[in-house]
């Protein structure tokens, strides 16, 4: 073995290989609409060799129900929880840019709900860390999902309550 890092295991001193020293580029919540592009440009990083972007959409149907429409509300503490939730994707990956807004208020069926890009020096560090961004934020942000379905019934869906209806928080 001469000591040359092999593709698949590289060398981790150099500093493109490690976490940006400030890679919270954008963490919002807001009423107005989403913009993939937005975020995909806040997460440009010339050391990152990839890039994941996750773009979860209001679909039509949801547990063999066709949804009619949907709204979302977020506590107060929610962007607060995202900042929180985003420092331990830090923690644990080489970040070099993050970013991730979600949308609150009334949604059309195919709105952007949510959107979030991670960039890292390889492919595979930026997938594991978009994945761990997205799952970590719907199970831990306090952010509420109210559905209303085509046969009049509604529901909740949310963050660590039971109902996901925030008057249970």
């Amino acid at each position: 073995m001469s000591g040359t890092p092999s593709p698949s295991s590289p060398r981790r001193d150099h500093p493109g290989e490690q976490a940006a020293p400030d890679p919270i580029r954008l963490l919002e919540i807001r009423e107005r609409a989403l913009s993939v592009d937005e975020v995909f440009a806040a997460v440009g990083d010339s050391a990152a060799g990839g890039t994941a972007l996750f773009v979860g959409t209001v679909r039509s149907h949801d547990n063999g129900a066709d949804v009619e429409g949907l709204g979302y509300s977020a506590h107060p503490t929610a962007e607060a929880e995202m900042r929180r939730v985003a420092e331990k994707v830090i923690a644990d990956f080489p970040v070099r840019a993050l970013a991730a807004v979600h949308r609150v208020g009334d949604l059309r069926i195919g709105e952007p709900a949510v959107v979030v890009a991670v960039s890292c020096p390889h492919r595979d560090e930026a997938f594991e860390a978009c994945r761990r961004m997205i799952d970590d934020l719907k199970h831990e942000v306090p952010i509420w999902k109210h559905q209303t379905f085509t046969d009049g019934t509604e529901e909740w869906v949310g963050a660590g309550t039971g109902s996901g209806n925030p008057a249970d928080a």
